[in-house]
């Protein structure tokens, strides 16, 4: 698993319709590189998105970006993933 920054400016002000659209060239970008990357989700974040991918290594997903025309500032594997019930506490 991996997160990918992507710095964008004026991201905050980009519509549904602009977000739709750099959602299915990322798809479209996905499908034809195969079943070695998958986009989880992604955080949008006044001028950065922030995305979670599924890969194999940290080369797939630059090479995602490249094809999409994506900017990539930064790329971090995720060593644990941890959630409220990592505490062992119970509501």
């Amino acid at each position: 698993m991996y997160v990918i920054e992507r710095e964008i400016p004026n991201l905050e002000s980009w519509s549904e319709k602009d977000l739709k659209t750099a959602s299915q060239t990322s798809c479209g970008v996905l499908k034809q590189m195969g079943p070695k990357i998958k986009w989880l989700h992604s955080y949008v974040t006044g001028d950065k998105m922030y995305c979670v991918y599924l890969a194999q290594n940290e080369d797939l997903v630059k090479e995602h970006a490249e094809k999409g025309g994506f900017p990539v500032n930064s790329v971090a594997k995720v060593a644990t993933v941890i959630d409220p019930s990592t505490s062992g506490y119970t509501n």
